[in-house]
């Protein structure tokens, strides 16, 4: 300590010291809070836990899955009942400018409504090619979470949908989950009595299939 240094009282000294314990412990505790890790998980109703009691949804139940792997994370629900791909691409900007934080990674699962509305499926692929690019732009990992036309769309329609997921996944080189709903459609016990929305035990199947590929795009 120099020579000239004099505390002028002991107060001084202890507030001088609780001052260096608080750097050191912040210092410290950053390495860890650093591992933390955001996902947004940016859908439709599927997403936004229709229905369904607060922590039965998606984003609190792959909160849960990823801390049962050992990943230390915060996912963040972003789903719109009924919402389509172009109205994603209008919000996703706004979404992740108005986040506390800058997401680690960003779930895309968009298309549903577009389909079951027999929307015309190249704007869905320019609508999700939009909202890939945004998020790119931002500097933020995708993994998008795919979806399967019904056949009652017409075969034209059928194949032409059933190929954008894919060719979004090869075009940006990001990890493709090919069917968010795998496990659950169709499958009653699963489903509410629309037939179409996942109840809690079917949301907690949807997070089990897609969560490895999660803390795969996480690592």
């Amino acid at each position: 300590m120099p020579e000239n240094f004099k505390p002028h009282s002991y107060g001084g000294i202890r507030a001088f010291v609780h001052a260096a314990l608080m750097v050191l412990a912040f210092v410290m505790t950053a390495p860890a809070l650093a591992q933390t890790k955001t996902v947004l998980a940016f859908g439709d109703s599927l997403m936004a836990g229709y229905q369904l009691d607060q922590g039965d949804g998606f984003a609190p139940q792959l909160e849960r899955e990823l801390g049962e792997r050992g990943i230390d994370a915060r996912v963040i629900g972003a789903g719109v009942s009924g919402d389509t791909s172009r109205g994603g691409l209008q919000r996703i900007g706004w979404t992740l400018d108005n986040l506390p934080v800058k997401p680690d990674l960003v779930i895309v699962e968009l298309g549903a409504n577009d389909m079951l509305r027999n929307l015309d499926p190249k704007q869905t692929l320019r609508n999700l090619n939009g909202i890939i690019e945004e998020i790119d732009r931002r500097g933020i990992d995708v993994l998008i979470a795919g979806m399967l036309a019904t056949p009652n769309v017409g075969e034209e329609r059928f194949r032409y949908f059933n190929r954008i997921y894919p060719f979004l996944a090869r075009r940006h080189d990001v990890p493709l989950y090919p069917f968010f709903l795998r496990g659950v459609a169709m499958r009653q016990k699963y489903l509410l009595e629309d037939y179409l929305h996942p109840n809690a035990e079917g949301v907690k199947i949807i997070v089990e299939g897609i969560a490895p590929s999660v803390v795969q795009a996480l690592n």
